[in-house]
């Protein structure tokens, strides 16, 4: 069987045709209907010329169609492109244009947008709106007419070696796409469910022997039941929260709404009988804790039973919010230290076994090294970039310069280098420091502080500007602003972070703007990030 996501869903949905795969509050489908709905969808993107390779946009919410979109790409052997749906007009037009998209799936409610960039979107041949009470679009394919007016389009053969790729803001400024091989990719999750006991480990992923897995847990009746609490269109929520579970038979669960609400996740969970739940850090693990507390103190505690594991990957994850989880249900906590271009390490915490925040397990095949280019010896106390070789992606798309820069041979051995920095403990462990370059992580969103500081300085009044990152107890860092006027103007900080969210995503805006006489520069003009954020602690705390 080839090593394509199609693919083996494909064998899933014909091993267990009559088990659910999707569940978006009432609407359920089945293995058999999650493929008959994606191969519909697979022919209208065939019959606008797409086939091999095109590149399709998913402009869309957590959602049943989010997924099926996402499978009928996959058949056709093309690339999803996932969009950030908090994304402004501007930055939805380079990732769109950067991306080569010939097709976008939106969610209705992004009429206005689509309308606001389609003629400046020469690339793309169909927009097909999902229905959710917006009114239709003239020019724009309706998701469930197509369905319904499409066959099925016949299976084809594909390549192990087809495009899979993630698009992110990583290390590399503007999003750009992380390209991987379906080969490579799948195996690396398939490595992930058997690390999780979703299946046996194996020390070599036997593709062929999935289906026989998957019928074996089916007839147990433990296939599982995953609920991705953060976003389908970043890797974490992705990955972890659905092409893993798939992969294995297994049932996802999302939730549509905006917002984070983690009473309406634990209802959820009750309801669906969750198995897993993947969150990012303390954004989502902090209001979790608080609304377990809450529900204990006033007596009507939630039903954790079918919970086996809480899986975290992108931002930190302190031991405290961990701890407070686990008074509440005795579980594993998986914290998994990644980003889009590589596995790092993980750290697994029970109520037997706490776990200390930013310190892991080194994954196997993953270095330290210090910028002069020498292993970092353990218990040294010298800081040195991670290096990651299991899943190394080909490279950054239409960015050969970034790639050379971040995946790159070291004693014979391809690496991936994010970015991230670390200490080597004694006993091997790495205790995570964070990126070398000033990006700013808050929830899981990744900020680059040149991009807000162009923003604030469109406002007439401003003169110069720096951003930096603040610690924060529940978005890990929060974006802050140091400001000067232009001689003789002045606005107030309320009003200027109205102006910039003309400009950005709304995870981009400075939470706070501290303005000052004048913004430290060095003599030729680069930024003096160490003042700016000496500045902030000292003045913001």
């Amino acid at each position: 069987m080839e090593a394509h996501y199609a693919t083996v869903f494909e064998k899933n949905a014909d091993t267990i045709p009559d088990e659910i795969a999707l569940v978006c509050g009432d609407n359920t489908k089945t293995w058999k209907e999650y493929d008959d709905r994606a191969a519909r969808l697979a022919t209208l993107l065939t019959s606008y010329g797409l086939g091999s390779d095109s590149k399709v946009s998913l402009y869309v919410h957590n959602s049943n169609e989010y997924l099926e979109a996402q499978y009928s790409v996959f058949k056709i052997a093309g690339v999803s492109i996932n969009v950030n749906y908090r994304y402004k007009e501007e930055e939805l037009i380079y990732l769109m244009d950067n991306s080569d998209s010939e097709a976008v799936f939106f969610q209705g409610c992004y009429g206005n947008q689509i309308k606001s960039i389609k003629d400046k979107l020469d690339k793309v041949k169909v927009f097909i709106q999902i229905d959710d009470g917006s009114e239709q679009l003239d020019f724009a394919e309706n998701y469930e007419a197509a369905i319904a007016s499409s066959e099925p389009m016949e299976r084809i053969e594909r390549s192990e070696d087809n495009i899979y790729m993630l698009y992110t803001g990583g290390t590399t400024g503007m999003p750009k796409g992380v390209m991987y091989t379906h080969g490579g990719h799948l195996r690396a999750m398939l490595s992930t469910a058997g690390a999780w006991g979703l299946i046996p480990l194996q020390e070599k992923v036997d593709i062929d022997g999935i289906s026989g897995e998957v019928l074996r847990i089916s007839e147990e009746g433990n296939l599982n039941v995953s609920i991705p609490a953060c976003p389908l269109m970043h890797g974490t929520g992705m990955w972890l929260g659905a092409l893993v579970p798939h992969l294995v038979g297994g049932r996802v669960v999302t939730m549509p709404q905006l917002g984070f609400d983690p009473d309406f996740l634990f209802k959820e969970v009750e309801r669906t009988q969750t198995n897993n739940i993947i969150i990012v850090g303390d954004a989502f693990g902090k209001p979790m804790m608080d609304a377990l507390d809450k529900a204990q103190a006033e007596n009507r505690p939630y039903n954790l039973g079918s919970v086996n594991t809480i899986i975290s990957s992108g931002v930190m994850w302190s031991a405290e919010v961990k701890d407070g989880l686990l008074k509440h249900h005795d579980m594993i906590l998986i914290d998994a230290m990644g980003s889009t271009e590589g596995g790092m390490g993980s750290s697994r915490a029970s109520r037997d076994e706490p776990a200390p925040t930013a310190k892991f397990t080194i994954n196997p095949g993953v270095i330290v090294i210090t910028d002069e280019g020498k292993h970092v010896e353990p218990g040294s106390g010298v800081m040195g970039k991670i290096g990651t070789s299991g899943l190394v992606p080909l490279g950054y798309f239409k960015d050969e310069k970034k790639s050379a820069e971040t995946f790159m041979e070291f004693e014979g051995v391809r690496y991936s280098f994010p970015g991230d920095y670390a200490l080597v403990e004694t006993d091997g462990t790495i205790t995570l420091l964070g990126r070398g370059s000033n990006c700013i992580n808050t929830a899981g969103e990744k900020v680059y502080p040149e991009e807000v500081e162009e923003a604030i300085k469109r406002h007439d009044d401003i003169y110069d500007c720096l951003v930096v990152g603040l610690k924060d107890d529940r978005f890990g860092q929060r974006v802050v602003a140091l400001a000067s006027f232009n001689d003789g103007k002045e606005t107030q900080e309320q009003d200027l972070i109205s102006f910039t969210r003309e400009h950005l995503a709304g995870y981009k805006l400075p939470k706070q703007v501290l303005f000052v006489e004048e913004v430290m520069r060095a003599p030729n003009g680069k930024a003096n990030y160490k003042w700016a954020k000496e500045t902030a602690e000292k003045e913001l705390g």
